[in-house]
């Protein structure tokens, strides 16, 4: 609950589902969740690419080049 109050405390909605065993089922919007989830993994894809993770990239220009060609990749795989 205190996550929830901090998300809600910054202007955001919290899209956390809760554990069904739970006596208090608190609802959440799956289509968010969902579109959500379908970012984290794509973040989580990039993240094996070792010059992404550790951003061996001194110049912004350059970085947002490799997430264009890792992105692309990840794409055709």
């Amino acid at each position: 609950m205190v996550l929830r109050a901090l998300i809600a405390q910054r202007g955001a909605e919290a899209v956390i589902p809760c554990n069904s065993t739970r006596k208090v089922i608190i609802s959440h919007d799956a289509r968010a969740y969902r579109l959500r989830n379908r970012i984290e993994r794509c973040f989580n894809r990039l993240k094996h690419f070792r010059r992404f993770a550790t951003r061996y990239d001194r110049r912004t220009i350059h970085f947002l080049g490799f997430v264009h060609l890792a992105s692309a990749m990840i794409w055709m795989a």
